[in-house]
């Protein structure tokens, strides 16, 4: 057996049951972001090596995802990357002092002289050794993920040249959008393509700028594109869209049955979405702020949001994969993380 049918061979069985929304008693757990700045594991390798090595060198990448694998015993890891490389390959120079900044703005004269697909993607290539050696290294009893950014995060960075987009001038030109997305949609259909190649069992889709839109603008701009995705690879995609409500992921989005399945934010009874839902995971929604309580307050709060699911039946609550409503905050206590994992599969066991 080479590398990758090895690879493709391990995972989670609690997260396959969600997947396939088997009923089960305790779920899967994985967090947005669950390696990062936040633990110490990565501070140490911090030290070492730049952001952009620990992404682009597959071992540097793996050692990074299992970091909380071992120390929290999630379920899942993520392939540790970055949403802007897409943008990086298409010509877009990239620097990360310390968050990401683009050398250029997003115009009709800068799309005309992004680099051609076939050569573009070839600036992602190195994602598929990083899932190749990460599910290389994970515990077999674990699962592997990959991720894109979300068609519309993707250009509120392109326009803004960084994270801090103005919403006002990124909706001033849907014209552009569509036009953006006519090179990039195809280039994250590629990308996907190599993560599920490297072994990944699915691939998220973030979209975390996507509830900075109304419902209808959501539905008649983002869902289309979304929709190339999801039937390039049918079955292998789940979204996630920050500040999104019932009206954005109605009714197309949530009804996908080539969707694996969503995840929400801690605006959403995650209790009540579960029984609502028609196939697929629902994946969340811890508020990730509470972490930051003081340890029994922190235990409290989870305790609370635990509640109504406890009330559910193993089959109202199958899909459910167990998470924060967002990612892991920078200075997050890792020893709240701990309890986190701990209670769920306490009160779920």
């Amino acid at each position: 057996m080479d590398k990758q049918q090895r690879a493709a061979a391990l995972s989670s069985e609690r997260f396959q049951n969600a997947l396939r929304a088997k009923p089960q008693s305790t779920p899967p757990i994985w967090f947005m972001r669950q390696a990062g700045r936040y633990h110490e594991h990565y501070q140490q390798m911090k030290k070492k090596h730049t952001f952009v090595e620990l992404c682009k060198n597959p071992e540097l990448a793996a050692e990074v995802a299992l970091g909380p694998i071992r120390d929290f015993d999630f379920d899942v890891s993520i392939m540790f990357s970055d949403l802007l490389f897409p943008l990086e390959s298409l010509g877009f120079g990239l620097e990360y002092s310390p968050g990401p900044v683009l050398d250029k703005k997003l115009t009709p004269e800068v799309l005309k002289n992004l680099k051609p697909l076939e050569e573009a993607i070839e600036g992602v290539m190195f994602q598929k050794q990083v899932a190749l050696a990460t599910k290389e290294m994970l515990p077999k009893d674990k699962s592997l993920i990959g991720f894109v950014g979300g068609p519309w995060t993707l250009f509120t960075y392109a326009i803004e040249g960084s994270h801090k987009a103005l919403m006002c001038e990124v909706k001033n030109d849907m014209d552009l959008f569509e036009a953006f997305c006519e090179r990039l949609i195809p280039f994250l259909i590629k990308n996907i393509q190599l993560q599920l190649d490297g072994g990944v069992e699915l691939v998220m889709i973030f979209d975390t700028a996507a509830g900075e839109l109304s419902p209808g603008m959501y539905n008649q701009y983002i869902v289309p594109q979304l929709e190339k995705m999801i039937n390039a690879h049918k079955g292998k995609l789940g979204y996630y869209g920050q500040k999104l409500t019932d009206d954005h992921l109605a009714p197309k989005i949530k009804s996908q049955s080539s969707l694996v399945g969503i995840g929400v934010d801690h605006r959403f009874q995650i209790s009540r979405v579960l029984q609502q839902r028609k196939s697929g995971f629902i994946q969340g929604n811890f508020d990730q702020t509470l972490l930051f309580a003081p340890s029994e307050t922190f235990k409290k709060y989870l305790l609370e949001y635990l509640a109504p699911l406890k009330e559910l039946t193993n089959e109202q609550r199958a899909g459910w994969v167990c998470g924060l409503g967002h990612g892991v905050l920078p200075k997050t206590p890792e020893n709240n993380v701990r309890d986190f994992v701990q209670i769920i599969r306490k009160e779920f066991s």
